[in-house]
């Protein structure tokens, strides 16, 4: 049977979106149970909408990508917000909060990346 791929499947970006998104909900099943439609639910659904939205917004226009990609970003950020309340809230280490805030600088700077090529084929 052929292996069906998507375009989008190829992109680093969208391929580091999937390993946070593998991190978020292994750190999030040690969180307390009280959690679990609270914060736990939260963290893992602004780390899932990073990815989707890489995914939704590949193959369209370079406009619409970017409007995409800017969605992404404004998920990266609400990570970055959960994980801090987590780290707050003594959920989760300083050293998974760093780790946590690495990977989301890594993904925000390659989304930027991508929109600046994007913004550059528009001229």
């Amino acid at each position: 049977m052929k292996d069906i791929k998507f375009s989008f499947e190829d992109l680093k970006v969208y391929q580091s979106a999937l390993d946070f998104v593998d991190s978020t909900y292994r750190t999030t099943n040690n969180f307390p149970k009280k959690e679990m439609f609270g914060l736990s639910s939260q963290f893992q659904r602004a780390s899932v909408s990073i990815a989707l939205n890489i995914a939704e917004g590949s193959g369209d226009t370079n406009s619409q990508f970017n409007r995409f990609l800017n969605i992404s970003k404004g998920s990266i950020k609400e990570c970055v917000v959960c994980s801090t309340i987590a780290k707050r809230l003594n959920y989760i280490s300083e050293e998974i909060d760093q780790n946590n805030r690495q990977k989301l600088e890594e993904l925000s700077k390659m989304t930027s990346g991508l929109q600046k090529y994007l913004n550059k084929s528009n001229v």
